[in-house]
């Protein structure tokens, strides 16, 4: 059994397998991020971004930063580390709206 889904994700031994896993999981809440938008959206009948959307970024940004490491890949390591800054500091900038209504 463990044998077919080495051979189904394309990996070796197990430890790459828990990394396609890891990989995987990222990509799922990186996903999870537009639905929790588009959720939002219609709710409000208006274009909106919600404070869930940007810690799904993170989350997801991180594990699949952490996926990319592990890989090697610099481009998806580049990429994934500049987001992962962009959802920081918006998560940043709705922190000084809140203090600062004005």
């Amino acid at each position: 059994m463990l044998e077919a889904i080495l051979n189904f994700l394309h990996v070796d031994d197990w430890i790459e397998g828990l990394w396609v896993i890891v990989g995987l999981c990222g990509q799922l809440l990186f996903t999870a991020r537009f639905l929790v938008q588009w959720l939002a959206s219609e709710k409000a009948r208006k274009s909106i971004i919600p404070v869930a959307f940007w810690y799904f970024s993170i989350g997801g940004g991180l594990i699949l930063l952490s996926y990319a490491i592990y890989r090697r890949d610099p481009v998806f390591i580049l990429g994934q580390s500049l987001g992962v800054t962009v959802y920081l500091r918006n998560l940043m900038l709705i922190r000084g709206e809140r203090r600062d209504p004005s």
